[in-house]
């Protein structure tokens, strides 16, 4: 079987292992923290383990022997045919770790960074290699949401960005191609777009925050977790997208010519929305909280794939 080397022993990486190993890779994981590494192996066996309750991992024992931590760079690279790296999201750290990785990978190995703000043209312009490094973006945690978002810098070739397409489906992840560099590529630009307007709306007091949390879990989410945006307003009109537009344009201009100004993400407004939402959560509530969400997601990952089977 291939071999995914894992530069980071994280949550993020983890999670990786957790969706390599299940596909069946053998993974070799590294961390230049001794007790993060250490810890890694129990907390990868335990999130496959729940998988399994799901249905999602045939043989989660299986899955979990087949991920092996290493102390070195070299030795995660050593015989290894695809690179996932997930180390700070500092940009001098990532030159120097793609510069380290360059000098250690097989030519025709792909880099693929897990950053999540920083475009790859960043950390790899000075690469002897850089046609074959891109980032490939999952979303937290990878393992129980399959979107990767693939986005190469100007020099990376074609056939990086298909081969890592390929990999990840294989893998069963389901990527998509950013076909060209911008900050926070595509789900985090949509991300900040929703999030400045529901902080504008609670700072405005127009919704409480917990009512806008509803307005997305028992509203738009609802739908979002079977189609995108296109999809859904092609439903919404008689005869799909153009008719919605038609119908919809006036109404449509109005709110986006009143966007929500950058001063929402001051430090004396976002307060007011944080402050209304309650008192700061302790880490063992994060804890809690994140391994309920972690049971949700794979519920609702198993019923959608359940689902596409039968369809």
């Amino acid at each position: 079987m291939p071999t995914v080397a894992l530069i980071g022993a994280g949550l993020i990486g983890r999670s990786w292992a957790n969706v390599f190993a299940r596909a069946g890779w053998d993974v070799r994981i590294t961390d230049t923290n001794a007790a993060t590494l250490a810890a890694a192996p129990a907390l990868i066996r335990q999130s496959l383990e729940d998988l399994a309750r799901h249905g999602l991992v045939a043989d989660a024992k299986a899955a979990a022997a087949r991920i092996v931590p290493v102390n070195s760079l070299d030795e995660a690279l050593d015989g290894a045919s695809f690179v996932q790296e997930g180390g700070p999201e500092l940009l001098d750290a990532k030159i120097a770790l793609f510069a380290h990785l360059d000098r250690l990978a097989k030519p025709d190995v792909i880099l693929a960074s897990s950053t999540s703000a920083i475009v790859a043209s960043k950390f790899t312009e000075k690469l002897a290699g850089r046609a074959r490094c891109l980032v490939a973006h999952p979303v937290n945690p990878p393992h129980l949401v399959p979107v990767v978002e693939l986005c190469g810098a100007p020099w990376t070739i074609a056939d990086t960005i298909a081969r890592a397409r390929t990999i990840f489906d294989d893998i069963g992840m389901r990527p998509i191609e950013v076909r060209r560099e911008v900050d926070g590529f595509v789900l985090n630009r949509l991300q900040a777009a929703l999030l400045t307007e529901a902080f504008r709306l609670v700072e405005d007091g127009v919704v409480s925050p917990q009512d806008l949390d509803r307005t997305i879990a028992d509203g738009l989410g609802l739908r979002w977790a079977f189609m995108g945006p296109f999809e859904t307003i092609e439903l919404n009109a008689p005869e799909g997208i153009a008719d919605y537009c038609r119908r919809y344009t006036p109404f449509l201009r109005q709110v986006a010519g009143d966007p929500a100004p950058r001063s929402v993400w001051d430090a004396h407004n976002w307060q007011k929305a944080a402050d209304a939402y309650g008192p700061a959560p302790s880490a063992a509530d994060v804890l809690k909280k994140s391994q309920w969400r972690n049971e949700r997601l794979a519920a609702l990952l198993a019923h959608k794939r359940g689902q596409k089977a039968s369809g």
